[in-house]
């Protein structure tokens, strides 16, 4: 629960110094690009989250690897931030919610859609649409398969979920046999 929270203090001090959706993308290309990097050199992460080095080191080595890469001021700030502040290992998790809460901020509701299989280009469209007229306004959708659905949908927004799957149908009649 902690991390959620730091999570969405970071994502949102973000997210208020970023423009447009063009900027947006071009910032979390970079963010993406950097947790890459990380990920390809262990030993470099394992040094920048490491308890034993003064976190004014990590920031200096920090800076030095930014400023050898082509990163803007915007995303080399940040990025020294939460490595000075010992908040890199919370870098995947901005990376995911960054989106998420951008839609939130300009009015665009974000769905998770999960399906056995990929939905065609025409069913997304149409799917998309649907939800527009359902939320009154733009959405933004998320699509993940689940093998375990059998069949259908089960799309979530935050808490609310609408299942119209196989799955969950059978658990409803399971239910109600139980029930007697």
């Amino acid at each position: 629960m902690k991390n959620q929270v730091l999570v969405k203090k970071y994502t949102q001090g973000l997210v208020n110094t970023i423009k447009d959706e063009k900027e947006l993308g071009a910032v979390r290309q970079q963010l993406l690009d950097f947790k890459n990097m990380l990920s390809t050199q262990e030993d470099l992460y394992d040094i920048l989250t490491s308890p034993f080095l003064p976190a004014l080191k990590k920031t200096e080595i920090t800076a030095e690897i930014l400023a050898m890469g082509s990163f803007k001021e915007k995303v080399s700030r940040f990025i020294v931030l939460i490595v000075k502040n010992g908040r890199l290992s919370i870098l995947v998790d901005i990376l995911e919610f960054l989106p998420e809460l951008w839609n939130e901020e300009n009015g665009i509701s974000t769905f998770e859609v999960f399906s056995v299989v990929p939905l065609t280009g025409e069913q997304k469209k149409k799917l998309e649409k649907k939800l527009e007229r359902l939320e009154k306004k733009p959405v933004s959708l998320i699509f993940k398969n689940d093998p375990s659905l059998i069949g259908g949908l089960l799309i979530r927004r935050k808490n609310i979920i609408y299942d119209v799957s196989l799955k969950g149908d059978l658990m409803k009649l399971k239910e109600k046999i139980i029930e007697g």
